[in-house]
């Protein structure tokens, strides 16, 4: 039986925290609004059907970006975050990464994240709070292999090149940093 044209997985879904499955739904009663939601382990993102493949490919990117930053506004406590990197974890590191302990810290403001590997410990900076999703998922797998390979060295570079978006993550992160460095406008008139 074929499939249904106007429902089928995104045709080259990026992948995102969590790597959840996008299905995108073509409607011809849409004509120029995007929009995106989860339903459990899937992300339906639904478009309208006059959208070329490329148009799709774009929205897809740019509604998973858009969902993942309002589901990490939603702040994660230290448990969550726990949580997540024991996911992370087995997903990327086959569950070999264990922390003793995953926490938000305040004192971090050079740095997105840290590790001390002789006691399993991760800290990540509270100012990834409200970041996408998955760039606090790349902060956290950064750390997390440093459990496995303490330094900065090429065998700790192949473990990240697991996490598919490290690239992507790296460019906000330096993007942010690069935003602090900006001049600020004046704030009134005639300054």
């Amino acid at each position: 039986m074929p499939a249904d044209p106007q429902r089928r997985p995104a045709s080259d879904p990026p992948r995102g925290a969590g790597t959840r499955e996008v299905e995108v739904r073509r409607s011809a009663r849409r004509s120029r609004t995007v929009s995106a939601y989860r339903e459990g382990d899937r992300t339906v993102v639904l478009i309208p059907a006059r959208m070329s493949e490329a148009e799709e490919r774009r929205w897809v990117t740019m509604m998973l970006d858009k969902l993942a930053a309002q589901e990490s506004r939603r702040t994660l406590g230290d448990t969550e975050l726990a949580e997540r990197a024991e996911r992370l974890s087995a997903q990327y590191f086959e569950g070999h990464a264990r922390p003793t302990s995953v926490r938000w810290v305040t004192n971090q403001n050079t740095r997105w994240g840290s590790c001390t590997p002789a006691e399993g410990s991760i800290r990540l900076s509270h100012r990834l709070q409200g970041m996408p999703e998955y760039v606090v998922d790349y902060v956290l797998v950064h750390e997390l292999a440093h459990l496995l390979v303490p330094g900065h060295g090429p065998r700790f570079w192949r473990l990240l090149e697991a996490y598919p978006r490290t690239e992507r993550a790296r460019g906000y992160l330096e993007g942010v940093v690069a935003a602090g460095r900006l001049p600020h406008p004046p704030t009134g008139r005639g300054q």
